[in-house]
């Protein structure tokens, strides 16, 4: 076995960077490969045009008949591209993308053919989805999804197939991917959000949540993931002594891109500007081999949309320049895991930010009803965007030192925090004339000045806001960012939705201007909020027992978590909004339980497969080689053998106490899953977190205390050293 790990060594040492021809500016590229607004002006009737812009405008439906001029044109427009196939392309509960493929082809009389695509296929297509997970939605004879065309995102052409951005529904309507209920989200946010903008704005007509996500990963030469066996099917390291050194001088860190990741990153660029993702910035992260890509920010569902594309792209174009990108939230103990901050904000029809503040009082005020409502939000369903970013691969980030807590709390500097402070003193009832002065010009109207010199110096809070914008950190790099800005704009939404009707009614029934009344509302609001907000590190003991006080919660199992999901407060939210329903919230549950009890599951198996087919043989083979030595020096020196060979003789026992201890351990990690499998659900899922998960560090830590000890020319698994600074 080690011949295979000094094998993919010598093949990693001589790679060399595979040239990437840039002929052309970036700006030329720029969705050349998309079915944008240029390209469909390019090729519909005014009319097709203006109909499938409305529909991404206002969400009216497509005419069958425009339909047909639509699919007739996207046709014409992929195959002038060289495309030979399309697909819907959609977003299943699996957390993953899924595709069928079918050719621009069809038979006429058996004798000649045609290239075809009408509407029919473009706007629905019945994909045989039933081994998709469906959290007893469907049952077997109502097998079938369907996956409807969503005009607000725009097709694409990836290699030679069309693909068509769509929804994925069950036969009885409900929601079997991640797309669907972030457009209901988004829906939602418009709605009310655009409501409480009209009291700044009476033209205000539409508002829309935008998102920039920043991807981190780790770049593996691929012949190295081919010698550890736990990459290939966890995407993690499940044993591996920790180098001499890591991470700890921080010179990876923004540092040189090396050579073969800078080649990566020229033709994953490449292909995200073909594709019309506004890839903007790279850079080195922390830890070494550790690197990551952010785009500049868009409308959320496209935001989302090009995430969960550039993921897939990502895993292609490495296969090129020989790489494995590893986008599990922790691959390597010891060193930084990987995130996906999501820069989340809200934006008005004509572009303004509705959290930024402007240049008079009254759009500082606006600023400051969309902050303070989004912060309000976060305490009062703090649990649900906890569970949202739930799964069994960011368990493994979240809490530790250099990443985001378990515990949400919002950042917002304390410049802000005195603003606010400075706004709980606000009078109740109606404000005097020499009030309302000093609030315009000393409070509200300062805030542009604040937020200049605001920098965001907490770096592991979960949800900081960072000038314009809040970052909620704590996603996971694996994750799918459609399921926690499902959540944020529906929490957001609705505490909008609550905020209009006590403003309302404070004009209404105690004869309050509408500026006394919004500040009436955003007093209560700050006081009531405020054990969501804190500026210190968002970690370690004194962190939990704080947050304890403040009665925020601390999940740090996802089971725990997850049960969130379908709790009677979370529930009512969804259906309220009309995001989703009990029966989604539910199917949701089932199958994040199911995959988290897989996963571990899963890791088991592995973990104890190499440490008993490869870590423990290895180890007895070296405890062989010195046992000979040792009976080779009592040959020759006789008894003085025994001071001779102490060392040998005491590395042989240290040996055998380990292997002694891996072994024992493999056994009752067996008997506690024979146990754990007896149990379903919720249970099954608590079971591997509580009685099968310890037994991974137990068995690794005998295992890397063996890598220590065996002579490194025998050793068969590639090493941290070797992971980490081979590139």
């Amino acid at each position: 076995m080690s011949r295979i790990r000094f094998n993919a060594l010598q093949e990693t040492l001589r790679r060399s960077p595979i040239k990437v021809v840039q002929n052309e500016k970036r700006s030329a590229l720029f969705g050349r490969n998309v079915f944008n607004k240029y390209a469909m002006q390019q090729y519909l009737t005014r009319a097709a045009y203006e109909s499938v812009m409305n529909a991404i405008d206002h969400g009216t439906k497509i005419d069958r008949k425009i339909a047909d001029q639509v699919a007739v044109s996207m046709k014409d427009w992929a195959m002038s591209k060289g495309a030979t196939h399309y697909t819907h392309w959609f977003q299943p509960l699996t957390g993953a993308t899924a595709e069928k493929h079918d050719a621009f082809f069809e038979s006429i009389n058996g004798s000649l053919a045609m290239e075809k695509f009408d509407g029919e296929q473009l706007v629905q297509q019945e994909p045989d989805a039933s081994s998709f997970p469906n959290g007893g939605i469907r049952n077997m004879f109502e097998a079938r999804g369907y996956t409807a065309w969503d005009p607000t995102s725009p097709a694409f052409i990836y290699e030679t197939t069309l693909c068509i951005p769509t929804i994925f529904v069950a036969y009885t309507g409900e929601a079997l991917d991640n797309k669907t209920p972030l457009l209901r989200a988004l829906q939602a946010i418009d709605t009310h959000a655009t409501a409480v903008c009209k009291y700044f704005d009476k033209n205000a007509n539409k508002v829309s949540a935008t998102l920039g996500w920043e991807q981190e990963f780790f770049l593996i030469d691929e012949a190295l993931v081919l010698a550890r066996q736990d990459i290939q099917f966890t995407g993690r390291t499940l044993l591996g002594h920790s180098p001499a050194k890591g991470q700890q001088l921080d010179d990876h860190y923004f540092g040189t891109i090396p050579a073969r990741a800078m080649s990566f990153m020229q033709d994953l660029e490449q292909e995200c500007m073909l594709l019309g993702i506004p890839v903007k910035t790279r850079h080195n992260e922390v830890a070494p081999n550790q690197f990551e890509i952010a785009p500049i920010y868009e409308e959320a569902n496209l935001a989302v949309d090009h995430n969960s594309l550039i993921m897939d792209v990502m895993q292609k174009i490495s296969r090129r320049h020989h790489f494995k990108v590893l986008l599990h939230e922790k691959p390597f103990a010891g060193i930084n895991g990987s995130g996906k901050h999501n820069n989340w904000s809200l934006s008005t029809g004509n572009g303004t930010n509705l959290l930024s503040p402007g240049k008079t009082p009254m759009k500082n005020l606006q600023f400051l009803t969309f902050f303070i409502n989004t912060i309000k939000a976060v305490y009062q369903y703090e649990e649900i965007l906890r569970a949202s970013i739930a799964s069994a691969s960011n368990e493994y980030r979240l809490g530790a030192n250099e990443a985001p807590p378990a515990i949400i709390s919002v950042f917002i500097g304390s410049q802000l925090s005195a603003v606010l402070d400075e706004l709980e003193n606000v009078t109740k009832g109606k404000l005097s004339p020499q009030e309302k002065t000093d609030l315009k010009l000393n409070i509200i109207g300062k805030i542009p000045e604040i937020l200049l010199d605001n920098t965001d110096r907490n770096r592991t809070s979960p949800f900081a806001f960072t000038g314009n914008k809040f970052e909620f950190r704590a996603v996971g790099s694996l994750a799918n960012c459609a399921i926690p800005m499902t959540v944020l704009n529906t929490i957001v939404a609705k505490q909008l939705k609550e905020f209009k009707v006590e403003v309302d009614a404070l004009i209404e029934e105690k004869d309050l201007k509408k500026d006394e009344a919004v500040f009436n509302i955003l007093r209560e609001y700050i006081k009531d909020s405020k054990a969501i907000r804190f500026d210190g590190d968002s970690y370690g003991e004194a962190w939990e027992k704080e947050a304890k006080k403040r009665g925020l919660t601390n999940y740090k199992t996802t089971p725990e978590a997850l049960k969130v999901k379908v709790s009677e407060k979370t529930i009512s939210l969804f259906e309220e909004m009309e995001v989703m329903s009990k029966v989604e919230l539910e199917a949701r549950y089932e199958i994040d339980l199911e995959s988290y009890a897989k996963k571990v599951q899963i890791e088991g198996r592995v973990l104890a497969d190499i440490a008993r087919n490869q870590v423990v043989p290895t180890a007895i083979i070296y405890q062989n080689t010195l046992l000979e030595n040792t009976k080779n020096l009592k040959e020759i020196f006789g008894d003085e053998y025994k001071n001779i060979a102490k060392e040998q003789i005491e590395l042989v026992m240290l040996i055998s106490k380990h292997i002694t201890k891996i072994n024992a351990l493999v056994v009752k990690l067996e008997a506690e899953k024979v146990k754990a499998n007896k149990h379903l659900g919720f249970k099954l899922a608590e079971q591997y977190s509580n009685k099968i998960k310890p037994f991974f560090v137990d068995i690794r830590y005998h295992c890397d205390q063996l890598e220590t000890l065996v002579d490194d020319n025998l050793w068969p698994l590639a090493k941290y050293r070797e992971l980490l600074f081979t590139n």
